[in-house]
């Protein structure tokens, strides 16, 4: 697998953020990074994992729940995870 250099991860889309995400998890779990380049991937990391995040979130709040009345047929929607 061949090195990445750093990239605004803002520009990747959830996808390809999330792939660059599990080969750095995979290289330091591995061990063969040396201490620098070890540092510097964790770095790349946990942007990655912040813009993931933000994107799930970002995400989850456009989903809309399907609301049913007492008989069943649908009434409305509401936001995702609302009671």
């Amino acid at each position: 697998m061949a090195d990445q250099t750093p990239q605004d991860v803002s520009a990747l889309s959830f996808e390809d953020a999330l792939k660059r995400l599990e080969e750095i998890v995979r290289k330091l779990e591995s061990g063969e990074a040396a201490l620098d380049e070890a540092i510097r991937l964790y770095e790349e990391g946990d942007r990655l994992k912040q813009q993931c995040e933000a994107r799930l979130k970002a995400a989850q709040a456009r989903i809309e729940q399907i609301q049913l009345g007492p008989n069943g047929a649908p009434t409305g929607t509401a936001p995702f995870g609302a009671d």
